[in-house]
């Protein structure tokens, strides 16, 4: 079966199309008579097409499999439940941002990336801690709490953008607080956490590398016209030097 997908290269963060040429899977089957029962390791392996980078990652799924009967026989059927999902290479999929991000963003983005599958928990914490330096960085806002800092900014996002906020301060919260009744145990899922991790991908995007692309664009218009100036008063005293010397001549 050929495949034909759109992906994001964590290495170039060049966005490409995946085929067969680019793609290779493979899946190893046990039991065993292990406690899971009919067990596969599916491994993938995408290989970046851009050619000034040519990286590749290896992820890992550990799924169940069972056999499906057809008219033609017996078919092997891998389940859609994922039971653990991994990232061999890089060791995380945490995208590779410019280096004008602050460097405690980045670090704390990056292990709430590495440790999303280990403990999600964990990792929603860190995006939450991710989450107050961003608002604390960006907007200039220090006070104390973070529920405060983001009440403070409310005005200044859209609705839909500072309610998704509140809601990584929310569940950030279980991991770092203790509830009053500890026998209650509220888990936070690996797709959820990978849910906040995107979020904070999008702030980065949205306020930093946005408002630095365009800084950037400005200030090379800003050149542009600086340097068209300086051409045009080039030319103005070289018409004038030559009008006096038809003068003198």
């Amino acid at each position: 079966m050929s495949v034909k997908f759109n992906w994001s290269c964590p290495y170039c963060n060049r966005d490409s199309t995946i085929t067969d040429s680019n793609f290779s899977e493979d899946v190893h089957r046990y039991n065993q008579d292990n406690k899971d029962g009919e067990s596969a390791i599916i491994t993938t392996v995408i290989t970046c097409p851009n050619e000034n980078c040519k990286e590749y990652t290896i992820k890992g799924t550990l799924q169940s499999y069972y056999w499906k009967k057809t008219f033609s026989g017996n078919t092997l059927e891998i389940s859609p439940d994922v039971r653990l999902e991994w990232s061999m290479k890089p060791n995380s999929m945490a995208k590779q941002f410019p280096s004008y991000i602050p460097k405690a963003i980045t670090t704390d983005y990056e292990e709430a990336c590495l440790i999303k599958e280990l403990s999600p928990k964990a990792s929603a914490t860190l995006s939450r801690r991710c989450l107050q330096g961003i608002i604390r960085d960006f907007h200039k806002v220090n006070k104390g709490r973070l529920v405060d800092e983001i009440k403070a900014i409310e005005k200044k996002v859209d609705p839909v953008t500072w309610q998704a906020i509140d809601a990584v301060r929310s569940i950030g919260n279980i991991g770092a607080h203790m509830e009053k009744d500890i026998n209650l145990i509220i888990d936070v899922e690996p797709k959820e956490a990978q849910l906040l991790i995107g979020l904070i991908e999008i702030l980065i995007k949205d306020w930093y590398v946005a408002k630095h692309e365009r800084q950037q664009h400005l200030e090379s218009i800003i050149g542009v016209a600086d340097t068209k100036a300086a051409e045009k008063k080039s030319n103005k005293s070289s018409n004038s030097d030559d009008e006096k010397a038809a003068a003198s001549s």
